[in-house]
């Protein structure tokens, strides 16, 4: 991260409301080029819905979302028309569901999956698609004997594989991470985590990761947000929010984590 970089994303008074429930009231922060943020907090906390805002799948009720794209332009995401909006996700962010079947199409092969997103980009030459499927599988950890098979056949950390291999492809400059190991076997967990670890350092990826597992949060995040009630109320360096929570409420969430 570089002092005299603007932020890449810079979020300012997001809120949504539900009828009378809040679902994120006044949140805003920023996100430096190389940087992974991680938004903590208990189901119903807002952390989702801060995501899903940030997207544009969330109409926001109010706030700034501005982001600087490739060109250097700063755009108000929460303003872009669809297409608009629709063009830079394929593009310039990635997004990674906690449910895989959401970011893949399940009735194309493994590797169309990968290749559409390439495809988005103008690439139409078939070698060069496949290889790049080819080199996008082996980095996830797919067997390369699974490039033909559609992802009905795959697992469930396969298939979270597969989609993270469709959103990095493109080597976006932002990606957003709902729950990435959410629903997974401890051992699937591990695998997941430490290939999003090295992906992420690897490509200098600057993210948005949204997770009630702390443990997920110290391995990926620089910094924290924890939200509770729909309003951040911590936010800080991971570790240091995380060995020594200020907020009553981060007390309670690490406290309730590290008990036996």
């Amino acid at each position: 991260m570089n002092a005299e970089e603007p932020p890449l994303l810079s979020v300012r008074g997001l809120v949504k409301r539900y009828g009378a429930r809040v679902g994120c009231l006044d949140v805003g922060f920023d996100l430096w080029p190389g940087e992974v943020v991680g938004i903590v907090g208990e189901s119903g906390s807002g952390k989702t819905t801060v995501l899903g805002c940030l997207s544009g799948r969330v109409p926001a009720d109010a706030g700034r979302v501005a982001y600087v794209r490739g060109d250097g332009r700063t755009v108000d995401m929460l303003r872009l028309d669809e297409a608009a909006r629709r063009c830079l996700l394929r593009t310039e962010w990635g997004v990674v569901h906690q449910h895989a079947r959401d970011g893949l199409r399940m009735g194309v092969s493994a590797g169309a999956n990968v290749g559409e997103r390439l495809m988005a980009l103008g690439a139409r030459h078939y070698g060069a698609l496949r290889g790049r499927a080819l080199d996008w599988l082996a980095r996830v950890e797919i067997g390369l004997d699974r490039i033909d098979d559609l992802p009905e056949t795959f697992s469930g950390g396969m298939l979270q594989r597969l989609q993270i291999a469709r959103s990095l492809v493109t080597e976006p400059r932002l990606v957003l991470m709902d729950e990435p190991t959410g629903g997974l076997d401890v051992s699937v967990q591990a695998r997941l985590l430490d290939l999003l670890r090295g992906l992420v350092e690897d490509l200098g990826l600057s993210a948005v990761i949204v997770t009630h597992d702390l443990a997920v949060a110290r391995l990926l995040a620089h910094r924290l947000l924890v939200m509770r009630n729909g309003q951040v109320v911590e936010t800080g360096l991971t570790d240091q929010v995380l060995d020594d929570p200020q907020h009553p409420y981060a007390q309670l969430l690490v406290s309730s984590v590290l008990q036996p």
